[in-house]
């Protein structure tokens, strides 16, 4: 019998590998990424795959070091190869600072592809490499769960073709708007969340295009290209105000929108929806790779359908087993929630009652909110706004302008 050698490990990541993942840091009040700003001063790979980043703030005792430290570490460590992450920090000299400043406003005037969700949101991908492995009832009950923390959550249901996100949370009526502006529709949700202290409830704001046209069976005819520039207008035209986070429920497959979504939103972060099933499992290999070579971390794999679970509590492996948990190995991902099977998921989606909400007790509601419990502590922390960076930056503007006269916006 042929021994199957043990799989090679993978070769560290390049200083430009490491440069591409950061671009997707952003500073929360400059609404820049920290490579653009200049912030990264240096980046060292060893060959044991040990990162180090070095990270030039504009002053020492920054109260986002911590935030900036936490996203550096989290974005490269979702680079192949990587075994550790210490990031090291500088600080920026007063002309450093200005052309920072400068950088920020220029990027605020000329950049004509600014979204309206801001750089404080957390944006996750909800993907999958092929249809019907429920991936947009995985991020429906994951934005009730989120909600149901206090939280306030946004759906981009940019599944245009195969749009469902209104029937599963029960939305219902047109978009309108504003000022050229669109307004998502709102579900207000109760603030339940097992072991959640009390507070204001939270809210999803959801934009479909199962709110433009006249019934859910109408057939959207549209090109791949047409469709991206759907998703890019209800990034760019849809006031999501204040959100903690924006869950997009991306259509199956690596396309246009896929692409499009990356270089849009660089913090986004992926999440891959899979079921045990083989095939299932393989095609979402795909779709990690290029969220990988988009420079798009992936925060983990969730197994959806694990198992059925019957009313009586039985439960049987009808897909098959290990699917999930052999995708995250394969992907270098966590395996962070296996969802089963069980009848209420099904007729909460059909019935606009999220089985997060409806019975989150349930074997199915549980694992949801363990999965927002894990977003939420772990995977991808709501941004804590102390600020800094912009107050000691026009600081600096003043005193260099004062010490040499107007400065000029860079070209950097």
């Amino acid at each position: 019998m042929t021994e199957i050698p043990p799989p090679t490990a993978p070769a560290p990541p390049t200083p430009e590998d490491v440069l591409g993942m950061l671009a997707g840091v952003m500073d929360p009040e400059l609404h820049a990424s920290i490579v653009d700003l200049g912030m990264v001063e240096d980046v060292r790979v060893g060959d044991d795959g040990l990162v180090t980043v070095k990270v030039a703030l504009t002053t020492a005792g920054c109260p986002l070091r911590h935030q900036i430290k936490t996203d550096v570490q989290s974005k490269v460590d979702g680079l192949p190869g990587v075994t550790k992450v210490t990031v090291e920090y500088g600080e920026m000299t007063a002309e450093q600072k200005a052309k920072a400043m400068d950088r920020a406003r220029f990027n605020a005037r000329e950049n004509a592809d600014t979204t309206e969700v801001a750089p404080t949101t957390r944006v996750i991908a909800v993907a999958s490499g092929k249809g019907g492995v429920g991936k947009s009832s995985v991020t429906v009950n994951l934005a009730a769960a989120l909600a149901a923390r206090g939280l306030t959550v946004g759906i981009l249901d940019a599944d245009i073709w195969g749009f469902s996100v209104p029937r599963m949370l029960g939305a219902e009526g047109r978009l309108s708007g504003t000022e050229g502006k669109i307004h998502p529709n709102e579900v207000v949700v109760a603030r339940t969340a097992p072991g959640v202290e009390a507070g204001p409830d939270g809210l999803v704001k959801v934009v479909s295009m199962g709110f433009l046209v006249d019934d859910e069976t109408s057939a959207l005819m549209w090109r791949g290209l047409i469709l991206a520039k759907a998703v890019e207008q209800f990034l760019k035209d849809v006031r999501w105000g204040d959100l903690d986070y924006l869950l997009v429920d991306m259509p199956p497959g690596t396309g246009d929108i896929q692409m499009g979504l990356a270089r849009m939103l660089p913090q986004a972060e992926m999440l891959v929806v899979t079921t045990p099933a083989l095939a299932a499992q393989k095609v979402a290999a795909r779709v990690a790779d290029m969220a990988r070579r988009s420079y798009m971390k992936v925060i983990g794999v969730v197994e959806n359908m694990s198992e059925f679970v019957t009313p009586s509590g039985e439960r049987f492996a009808l897909f098959g087993e290990g699917g999930g948990a052999t995708l995250a190995d394969e992907i270098g991902a966590p395996l962070v929630a296996r969802i089963p099977l069980e009848p209420e998921v099904s007729r909460g989606g059909d019935a606009g009652r999220p089985v997060a909400l409806s019975d989150p007790e349930s074997p199915a509601g549980s694992a949801f909110h363990a999965l927002a419990t894990r977003v939420v502590e772990d995977l991808l922390p709501p941004v804590e706004m102390s600020g800094c960076t912009a107050r000691i930056l026009e600081l600096a503007m003043a005193n260099l302008a004062a010490s040499t006269g107007p400065s000029t916006p860079s070209n950097r």
